[in-house]
């Protein structure tokens, strides 16, 4: 969990904020509602999240902070997230073959690290090892499905920027609001503090070298 939550924040500085920063510079587009996103997928997972725990969890799990349902929403934004990888591969492949490949080894690379959080995130939260696998494989096939989208039609980017944003605060939420407070909630470490920097260190070599 530590070093899971070195992963996503890392993709969020390293890789989804710059992408913002490159749509709205590259079409001169305002970057208000990029930054109104970010607060609200923040904001929206956190009250889901509490939203599931108030409504099914007994006493000591809202406690917790854990219940199946959060783990679940968690996993299906992190496919979600997946696709949209997938539509990148595809749309890097209708510009070039050169392209289309390296945001595959990209994607590749950072899709691991995508399976690791998708399992961590469902188990956590008290669901069971089949229901996490089965997760797991949806966010596996899921860059097969957005790269074969792309052949269908056209994205807006305007609408790619909102995403983006929503998809960044959600996943500053789950490393912040839930994977660090757990990882650290009964043994704290100098050990899991050096996971959490690795867990960036990983992905900014990652964005960066591929």
């Amino acid at each position: 969990m530590s070093f899971t939550a070195g992963v996503l924040m890392a993709v969020c500085f390293f890789d989804i904020l710059p992408e913002i920063f490159s749509i709205t510079t590259k079409n001169n587009f305002d970057i208000q509602p990029a930054l109104i996103a970010i607060i609200s997928g923040f904001l929206a997972f956190h009250v889901l999240e509490k939203t599931a725990v108030i409504r099914h969890s007994h006493e000591e799990e809202y406690a917790e902070h854990k219940h199946p349902t959060v783990g679940l929403i968690s996993a299906l934004g992190l496919s979600i997230h997946s696709f949209l990888d997938g539509v990148g591969i595809g749309l890097g492949f209708h510009v070039s073959s050169h392209l289309g490949l390296l945001i595959a080894l990209a994607v590749i690379a950072h899709d691991f690290s995508d399976g690791l959080n998708t399992v961590t995130l469902m188990l956590i939260n008290k669901n069971t090892l089949k229901k996490s696998l089965m997760l797991l494989i949806l966010d596996a096939i899921m860059p097969v499905f957005g790269a074969l989208l792309t052949f269908l039609f056209e994205i807006p980017e305007r609408i790619l920027l909102l995403y983006l944003g929503f998809f960044m605060g959600f996943l500053l939420y789950i490393a912040a609001g839930t994977l660090l407070p757990e990882a650290h909630s009964k043994h704290s470490s100098f050990k899991m503090i050096g996971l959490t920097i690795i867990g960036v260190i990983f992905i900014y070599i990652v964005t960066r070298f591929t």
